[in-house]
């Protein structure tokens, strides 16, 4: 156990419990941060009134009980009750070496769960936007989190790879040739090819033989199950998945085709679905449609908001899929919690999914599910931020402007790398910058996208941290060290270091608390500060001129 504020929480609470009985024990204590010393405990001030005496009383009467003396070289009572906490630098040195040797660097090992996590979910023929960017990124930061903490993650890629379009996209294949150039346009430009279909599908003519009465004759055929016809929307996917693995490798996120999970896969449960919910009682038949009517759910004029399961026309909507997609994470990946990394306008939906799959008994009580809001990206103008013609931002070519922003940096600044190096710094910065961006701002909140704030080199941003990891390799490339040498004793004896140490001894709980609240940005928050508290040692802490050859080391 690393965490300063930990140890001291159980100190203090150790202490409440000796001066004013069991009961008290289990107090929240609130150890903070303080500009005053390391540390703040304001148990007092909440217990004042429940006690009926004034807080500093009841701070010299946890002071008497209170034994830190082996963490604490200083304890004083300062204002209306706070009590100040200073740590000894050995304590904090001792501490942080035992971090430098800890391979989970004072992360918390968390009883593990299966958490099936719903992020990214682009459709199949259709370029991933912009849009795309915040499910991706945020849900693969989660995912990598959540198992440090010792989840099991099942990672599910819910593509659109289903539905009506797919007879137009099939008898497009056809007509421009499975192998041809224009197929190919599926892993390079998927709107390109998209939009060539909505093309010829709209100017169709009335006759039956003409593209619109084949395509919707073709929609018939796949949902029966034609082979043909499935062997050619497989086609239509496969050349999908090289399209979505470029934008996944140029992100460097975790997804792969193991973890598609897209609406085909629930299929063949959807009529099933809507014959239990009837069955049950839960859904009704309303205008032709077949609902589902919750309570608590109402829109204009009180009216109640149908969640409709099967269309007027026979057809399955999301809502359907939803519901069957809750039945097997819960039924076959055996999940502890569920989480949805999808855009915030999604919550009614979700919440009347939820319920709905509640009532069915398809959600057990046990089984937690989550929505992980995700707030729009908005341009400089503060609307959804869109290409000029108003059609959303291609996510490629917003990566490939990233990277092309951070070459023309890092030529500037770095006129002597080779054309190789540039190339390759550039990739990590201005992908970087577009990654950090993204997390460091809580994920159900909007943020502007400005590339000029992304990739400065001062400020909360993916450069200035990149920065001070390079400083920190700097270090020990011109010392002459390996990063695995660095295993000599540690001491504490400078106001920049001892910052620097309580700042990496907090490590594991932020990260904890990442897993917990679900929050990527707390870590990013973190990590900035820490970068913070580095430059202010490398600044005043020289090590490689150091006095002494000890406290070099």
């Amino acid at each position: 156990m690393a965490d300063p504020q930990e140890v001291l929480s159980r100190r203090v609470q150790s202490a409440l419990g000796a001066a004013f009985g069991p009961e008290f024990a289990d107090t929240d204590p609130v150890i903070r941060p303080s500009q005053f010393a390391d540390y703040q405990a304001n148990a007092a001030l909440a217990l004042a009134k429940r006690l009926g005496r004034k807080p500093r009383e009841v701070s010299a009467a946890i002071m008497e009980k209170l034994d830190v003396s082996d963490v604490c070289r200083d304890v004083e009572v300062s204002g209306p009750g706070f009590i100040n906490l200073t740590l000894r630098e050995d304590w904090i040195a001792e501490r942080t070496r035992r971090l430098l040797d800890d391979p989970r660097l004072g992360v918390p090992l968390q009883e593990g769960q299966n958490i099936p996590l719903d992020y990214s979910a682009p459709n199949v023929a259709k370029e991933m936007h912009v849009g795309h960017l915040r499910t991706t990124v945020v849900g693969d930061s989660l995912a990598r989190v959540l198992e440090f903490l010792g989840h099991h993650v099942i990672r599910q890629n819910h593509i659109g790879d289903w539905g009506t379009p797919f007879g137009m996209l099939i008898e497009h294949l056809l007509a421009v040739g499975e192998d041809s150039p224009e197929a190919e346009l599926l892993t390079t430009d998927p709107n390109a090819f998209y939009q060539a279909a909505r093309t010829e599908f709209d100017s169709s003519g009335p006759g039956p033989e003409d593209f619109a009465a084949r395509a919707r004759r073709r929609v018939v055929l796949l949902q029966s199950g034609d082979e043909e016809t499935l062997r050619l929307w497989r086609k239509l996917v496969g050349l999908s998945k090289v399209y979505f693995n470029k934008v996944y490798a140029r992100l460097g996120v975790t997804l792969t085709d193991d973890d598609l999970a897209g609406e085909s896969t629930y299929n063949h449960m959807l009529a099933d679905v809507c014959e239990e919910l009837e069955s049950k009682g839960i859904a009704e038949i309303s205008d032709g449609a077949l609902c589902v009517f919750l309570e608590g759910f109402t829109g204009r004029e009180d009216k109640p908001v149908p969640l409709i399961v099967r269309k007027s026309d026979g057809g399955y909507g999301y809502a359907t899929t939803d519901l069957a997609t809750v039945r097997h994470r819960v039924d076959d990946l055996k999940a502890d919690r569920i989480l949805y990394v999808v855009g915030a306008p999604q919550a009614m939906h979700f919440k009347m999914v939820w319920a709905t799959a509640r009532k069915a008994g398809w959600l057990p009580d046990n089984v937690e599910t989550v929505h992980v809001q995700i707030g729009n990206v908005l341009g400089n103008d503060g609307k959804i931020l869109r290409t000029r013609s108003g059609a959303p931002v291609r996510l490629i070519a917003l990566l490939d402007e990233a990277v092309e922003r951070a070459g023309a940096v890092v030529a500037q600044n770095r006129p002597d790398l080779d054309a190789a190096s540039r190339d390759e710094i550039a990739r990590m910065v201005g992908i970087g910058a577009v990654k950090y961006a993204d997390l460091s701002v809580a994920h159900d909140t909007e943020y502007t996208f400005d590339f000029d704030r992304m990739l400065a080199l001062n400020g909360n941003t993916g450069p200035y941290l990149q920065y001070a990891q390079a400083r920190i390799r700097s270090i020990f490339r011109k010392g002459g060290l390996e990063l695995s040498e660095a295993r000599g004793r540690i001491t504490v004896s400078q106001d920049a270091e001892r910052a620097l140490a309580l700042k990496l001894l907090e490590f594991g709980a932020v990260v904890a608390q990442v897993g917990d609240l679900l929050q990527p940005h707390r870590l990013s928050s973190y990590l900035f500060d820490l970068a913070q508290s580095l430059t202010a040692f490398y600044e005043h802490c020289p090590v490689l001129t150091a006095d002494t050859e000890a406290e070099r080391e």
